[in-house]
């Protein structure tokens, strides 16, 4: 099998053409991936790609993306051009697409359609939604550790992340002296906000910083690895911008998950359902913890992990 280079569809559709394709409707033909914005920079996006792509390699098979897909009539042009391709599998690598899916869905049957982080689903969409509740409470777990001013805090891209109860959750556990300041951007990529709202926490003492978005937590990673403060990495292992000052990352494996789903349902075995993912998946991690961490709260913290595993219950609840 021979991989093409790749190569630009219409507007913003790219296309790995890969000879070869399932014949039979119950398997995968080809597939389709929607994001909501670029993928450049953008750790989620990137992860999403590397899924699909890795999903093309696996089955031999065409995969498409297209950037930038926000509104209902982008969502219909893009999913009908997806279809005359031959994709009878299509990510929709954000929220936004689950009510929209559930809609288009109905005229294609033999299509299945799966996003992110929603509760709408049909015979034909699923919707998988990490448990992030138990990531947030290890970062701030961390958090309250590290903290040298009893001051934390968490940028969060929309109220709604579970992650934000986990880290207050977290950082009282560990740390019940501590103080929790929160803001919200309601963006995942405003990285002017972030910065801004990171040196309102720097001037309230804030020494831990927990950056909850996409391209903005690799921005407030480096601001703070400038001025010598902690941070926790978001979705990717971000030690690699911040070094040491990273005290860890609560990674998704989005990549995996998506060879995890491609895999379902060119057996058969996806339905149309809400699916949840958490640690004892091996879906979400703790990355690798920075020197300055100690040893012990390392040992603590990885039998805590472990323990989560295999209950399903937290520190704060065994």
């Amino acid at each position: 099998m021979v991989k093409s280079m790749l190569t630009v569809i219409g507007m913003s559709i790219f296309l790995f053409t890969i000879t070869g394709c399932a014949d039979r409707q119950d398997e995968i033909q080809n597939v389709g991936m929607l994001i909501d914005s670029t993928i450049e920079e953008q750790p989620w996006g990137e992860k999403g790609l590397a899924g699909l792509t890795a999903i093309g390699d696996n089955y031999d098979v065409n995969v498409f993306y297209e950037e930038n897909v926000m509104t209902q009539q982008d969502i219909i042009r893009a999913v009908d051009e997806f279809v005359n391709d031959g994709v009878n599998l299509i990510f929709g690598h954000s929220s936004i697409y689950g009510r929209h899916f559930a809609e288009v869905a109905k005229n294609y049957p033999n299509v299945h359609f799966v996003y992110f982080n929603g509760g709408y689903f049909a015979d034909n969409v699923t919707s998988l939604n990490f448990n992030a509740h138990a990531m947030g409470f290890f970062a701030g777990m961390t958090a309250g550790e590290m903290t040298a001013n009893d001051q934390v805090g968490i940028v969060a891209a929309y109220e709604w992340q579970p992650e934000i109860e986990g880290f207050y959750e977290g950082v009282s556990f560990q740390n019940p002296s501590a103080e929790v300041h929160m803001e919200i951007i309601n963006d995942w990529n405003d990285a002017q906000s972030a910065v801004d709202i990171y040196e309102d926490m720097k001037n309230d003492q804030a020494d831990v910083i927990y950056p909850t978005g996409d391209i903005f937590s690799r921005t407030i990673i480096q601001e703070a690895s400038k001025d010598n403060l902690y941070t926790i990495g978001y979705v990717e292992d971000q030690s690699g911008i911040g070094g040491e000052m990273v005290l860890t990352s609560t990674i998704q494996h989005v990549d995996k998950l998506y060879e995890i789903i491609a895999d379902e349902f060119n057996n058969g075995d996806l339905n149309g359902t809400i699916k949840t993912f958490d640690f004892e998946d091996e879906i979400i991690s703790l990355g690798e913890f920075s020197p300055h961490v100690p040893d012990d709260f390392q040992d603590n913290i990885n039998e805590a992990v472990q323990s989560y595993k295999e209950t399903g219950l937290l520190p704060n609840e065994s």
